[in-house]
């Protein structure tokens, strides 16, 4: 039998049905994600700026607020959050930040999730781990499963970047290659999990990717001296690290450690991918399936995210927004970042920057604002799009 977490219990994020945590749990009756829920009074107690000042720099650092369970880890976490004063006078913006993800293991964001759900799916006796991917989940997961111990399925669309493709089969993973994007990649591993026996960890199918993601959010508010920025932009497909970010910011709220005050959350998408843009400009409550779905960011070519009405629901509680990037955009941008500020981003992270150009310009971010981006991965794992992109 299992044991025990400090995870109470998980509740549905639409319904709100209770689940019992303490073994395998997915997606709730309804078909929606469950979010972890803690005793956020006890955790009150010790989760305090004093106290992690003494604690190891990587993301369970944040343990009162993650399943308790000996972490599967790397180092993952405490990724750098760069002033970016050049770049920010080229903008107009000029309290400018970049959270660097590529920083993390495997050069990406998704380390973080990754070391959450290999962390209680060995804890639950999983036999085999398996998720669709766009790139670089696949390789995360790949990691986490070889440090774990156990065997890994990867899935993922033929024209994945190579780096994604070669980190997965070094990793000692199977790889599956479908023509398709990731949602037929889902589905394929939707349709062979139960007989092969795989515990599928694709995005928000099961509970414990968003509760290592969410750990950005703690991070920036520590990172801040105990606040918030005025603003977070934030490269959205799946919109998992969106989502876990402010479920952080929720449980913080609880624990006093903040107040009622939010970064306002804007969600930034491929022109050739953009169904919570599309869904937001529409002000409806969740997205369509995007049709043709094109991008060279291959992390954000996700065309019907699963948490959709979750980050829908986000921005505009935030007081957020949702705006497109094209493709050649992004990678100026991208070159921009690089020549300015010595960060070399991921076409996804690269987004950001083109996506505050037009909002500072528009007057949504004003000059003074504090305003942070994120690059979700290293530009070093997308040889092809960027040798495209200098060569031009």
């Amino acid at each position: 039998m299992p044991k025990q977490t400090n995870v109470l219990e998980l509740e549905c994020s639409a319904c709100a049905k209770k689940y019992d945590s303490s073994v395998e749990q997915h997606l709730c009756t309804c078909g929606k994600p469950l979010l972890a829920k803690y005793d956020l009074k006890k955790a009150a107690e010790t989760l305090t700026l004093e106290n992690l000042k003494s604690r190891p720099a990587n993301l369970w650092r944040y343990a009162e607020v993650l399943p308790d369970d000996p972490p599967i880890t790397l180092g993952e976490g405490m990724t750098a959050l760069i002033p970016a004063k050049k770049l920010g006078n080229s903008l107009g913006v000029f309290n400018l930040l970049v959270k660097d993800e590529g920083l993390n293991p495997t050069g990406s964001f998704k380390a973080r999730g990754m070391t959450a759900a290999v962390t209680r799916a060995k804890q639950l006796n999983a036999k085999v781990l398996a998720a669709p991917t766009a790139g670089n989940a696949g390789g995360a997961l790949a990691a986490y499963a070889a440090a774990a111990g156990i065997p890994a399925v990867i899935v993922m669309p033929a024209d994945t970047p190579s780096a994604n493709v070669m980190e997965c089969q070094a990793f000692g993973a199977k790889v599956v290659k479908l023509n398709g994007l990731i949602s037929d990649c889902g589905k394929y591993v939707a349709e062979h999990k139960d007989r092969e026996g795989w515990y599928d960890v694709s995005t928000l199918k099961e509970p414990y990717r968003v509760e290592g993601k969410k750990t950005m959010g703690y991070e920036l508010w520590e990172q801040l001296g105990g606040t918030l920025p005025d603003v977070i932009l934030y490269p959205t497909g799946g919109g998992v690290g969106l989502i876990g970010m402010c479920k952080a910011f929720d449980e913080m709220q609880e624990m006093g450690s903040i107040g009622s005050e939010r970064p306002r959350m804007v969600a930034v998408q491929a022109e050739g991918c953009a169904p919570i843009v599309r869904a937001w400009e529409a002000q409806r409550a969740t997205s369509e399936f995007f049709q043709n779905a094109a991008t060279l960011a291959s992390g954000l070519r996700v065309p019907g995210p699963l948490g959709d009405f979750l980050i829908l629901r986000m921005l505009k509680q935030t007081n957020g927004t949702a705006l497109t990037v094209t493709d050649e955009e992004m990678l100026q941008a991208g070159k921009e970042l690089a020549s300015l500020e010595g960060i070399f981003a991921a076409p996804e992270g690269a987004a950001t920057v083109s996506a505050t150009r037009k909002l500072a310009a528009s007057g949504w971010i004003k000059p003074h604002e504090t305003v942070v981006l994120f690059n979700t991965g290293t530009g070093y794992k997308y040889s092809e799009a960027w040798q495209r992109a200098l060569q031009a």
